[in-house]
């Protein structure tokens, strides 16, 4: 089991219970979830949960680097705590968003011309594996 306190306290962030199960969720279900994904999943297990206290704690971990704030696909905050490069695929069937591992080897400092790329989003739409599988 992973030392959720240990990451946050990295992090310089306070490691209260409500961090602690928001970073063991994100840890555990890399689905890029909303913070209303978060908050139904979180509150029957911390019944006085609120949504603010979702929103503030994602802010946070935005803003200290644990988890990246992603806008892709409809306009929808998910939230990614899955930080390496990599590109997204969006099922149009079901609706899950997934990681596709790729290369980055076609960005090269030609292309940059001196910019400084901070953060980069692949989205790509299709049909996942598993609802073709059931179209056969």
């Amino acid at each position: 089991m992973k030392d959720y306190e240990k990451i946050l306290r990295k992090a310089n962030v306070s490691p209260s219970i409500q961090r602690l199960k928001v970073v063991e969720f994100l840890d555990k279900n890399r689905i890029h979830p909303t913070a209303d994904d978060i908050y139904q999943a979180l509150a029957p297990q911390i019944p006085t949960l609120s949504k603010t206290t979702i929103y503030n704690t994602m802010k946070i971990f935005v803003e200290k680097g644990l988890v990246i704030e992603l806008v892709v696909f409809e306009n929808e905050v998910r939230y990614e705590y899955n930080i390496a490069p990599h590109a997204h695929f969006k099922c149009i069937k079901c609706g899950k968003i997934l990681d596709v591992e790729t290369s980055f080897d076609y960005i090269n400092n030609e292309m940059l011309e001196g910019h400084k790329i901070l953060q980069h989003h692949i989205n790509l739409k299709g049909v996942c594996k598993k609802c073709l599988g059931e179209a056969e």
